[in-house]
Formats: C-alpha cells, structure tokens, sequence
C-alpha cells in the first residue's frame, strides 16, 4: 500500500485522489486529448496536475492566465540580443517541443484572440502554428494540454440608502454571469451616493446567497464608514446594533461574513460587530486590488 510519507519520498508531489480523477488523467493522456479541470478554490487543482506531471515524469509548463495575456507570452517572440534578433520559445510551445503537459490556469480570464491559437492544438491536428517564424510544430504523443476554470460563483452589490423605505441594493453582477468588460464598466461607473444602511443591505443580499446551492457561502463587506443613515436616525448604537444582528443571522444560515473597511476608525466598532479576526482595515484604498484575491482565497479555504 502507498503511504502519502512513500509518495513523498518516489519524488512525486503529495495528492490525496477523491474519486477516479488519476485513472481519467491518465487516460486523457494516452488518448492524446486535452483536459478541462474545473472545481473551487484551494480544492488542489494545481497540485493534482503537478503530481499527474511527475507520475508521468513529463515536464510540466504552468500559465498563470489573465486578460493582458497575449498570443505571444503563450508561444513566443522575437527578442534583440546584443546585434541579433533571435526568437525564444513561450512556456506553450516549449511544451509542445518537449512532449511536455501545459497547464492554462484560469483559462477563461485570457482573452479570445490568446485562447484561439490554441484550437489547432486541440483537435486530431495537434499542431501549433507560430506565424512570426513561419513554423508548424506538430505535437508528439507525450504532449498534453490541460486547461483550469476557477469554479467559484460570485455576485457583486454596491448599496446606498436614504432612511428606511429607500434602501438601493443595485446587482452590478449577478452569479451566472461572467466578470467580462461590461461588468466592468458597471463598476467604474458607481460613484458615492446616500447613507450606509448597512443591516438592510446585509439582509438582502444574503437572501440571494441563501439560495445558492454552495459547500462554502461567503459574503465580503467593503465599507467606507460604519453604520450611518441619519435621514431616520439610523446611527450610534441603533445603527450598530441592527448590523451585528444581520450579521448573526447570516452566520445562523450557513453564511461566513467578513468585513473591510478604509475606514481608519474601524478598529473602534468592527470587532463588535464581526468577531475577532473576521475584518480587515486598510490604511490606503489603493492595496485592495493586490490584497483581495489572497484574502479570498484565505477564506475560501477557510469555510467558516
């Protein structure tokens, strides 16, 4: 029997199998036929290809997709060394040449005209043209190309308020949809508007995600401020009060709520309100694009 200390020790990357995925890797590979890998954060994609490579002691060339990945970065580009132009292999083709395993992770953020000069390597042709040298790579047996889609449904909510019976929750991203350009576009478009009714919006917004069939169902808040929407008196203790027992009535539901705040004062009613732990302040607006994903694939690992 192989013990996870035996593998370890073989040279190959530890990987705990669920189900039948190696036999379905393996087989994929002796088929010569791509394969699509989908499934959540942190449930050991990336680890599984990694182990998958080195049982089949293949090189491995791992992509890290993204929308200003262009067709170059995957299969090369003529670079000026010294008086000479030489031309340098990408991660793609040097994969294909070697008869190794390319791994595209998170496939669907690199854009359509990247995505399409890998059609003809994904069909019975199994070849790569590269039209800057004029070339056909042709694809021995032992090349593989496996493909990853994050499979983490998310919705996007910006919310404003004035007094109680003027509450707006606006979906700027509904779960189904694609983060695509025009999401995008919704969200450069929110400007700052009305007060922050935040138990309303908490509310209504984890009716939606109560309804979605999830083993993890996780709800981030970014504020700018604490409570407040005095066109009712909705602040000071009040306004605190209806926050925190929204957010204990996520949590009785099954959903994990974390808060963010630029607000520099949050230390003084965030731990109150979300637990210890369970809340960030940043001191300048500006780290957030760098610090989300890791923080969220933090808490998705986390799962309560």
């Amino acid at each position: 029997m192989s013990t996870p200390a035996a593998r370890e020790a073989s040279g190959l990357p530890l990987y705990l199998p669920q189900r039948n995925e190696r036999e379905v890797f393996r087989s994929a590979y002796h088929r010569q036929l791509p394969l699509l890998i989908k499934g959540p954060t942190g449930c050991g994609k990336t680890r599984f290809v990694r182990h998958m490579a080195a049982a089949l002691r293949r090189p491995l060339y791992t992509v890290a997709c993204h929308d200003e990945l262009s067709a170059a970065d995957l299969v090369g580009r003529f670079l000026i060394t010294g008086e000479e132009t030489v031309w340098q292999d990408g991660p793609l083709t040097r994969a294909v040449r070697e008869g190794g395993i390319c791994y595209l992770d998170e496939v669907v953020e690199a854009r359509k005209d990247t995505t399409v000069i890998l059609h003809p390597l994904t069909d019975d042709r199994r070849e790569l043209p590269l039209e800057k040298t004029g070339e056909l790579v042709k694809a021995p047996p032992e090349f593989m190309l496996v493909v990853q889609e994050l499979q983490n449904d998310f919705a996007l909510y910006a919310f404003s308020s004035y007094g109680r019976a003027h509450v707006e929750c606006l979906r700027i991203k509904d779960f189904p949809e694609r983060y695509s350009d025009p999401v995008r576009q919704r969200v450069l478009a929110l400007s700052p508007d009305g007060s922050t009714r935040i138990g309303a919006a908490l509310r209504h917004v984890g009716r939606a995600l109560e309804r979605r069939a999830a083993r993890h169902r996780l709800l981030l808040l970014l504020t700018d401020g604490r409570p407040y929407d005095p066109a009712d008196r909705y602040q000071g203790r009040y306004a605190l009060e209806d926050t925190r027992r929204a957010l204990i009535e996520l949590r009785a539901g099954g959903i994990y709520p974390f808060g963010l705040t630029i607000d520099q004062q949050g230390q003084e009613y965030l731990p109150y309100l979300f637990g210890p732990g369970k809340y960030l302040v940043f001191s300048n607006v500006t780290s957030l694009p760098e610090s989300l994903p890791r923080l969220y694939a933090r808490l998705t690992g986390l799962g309560k």
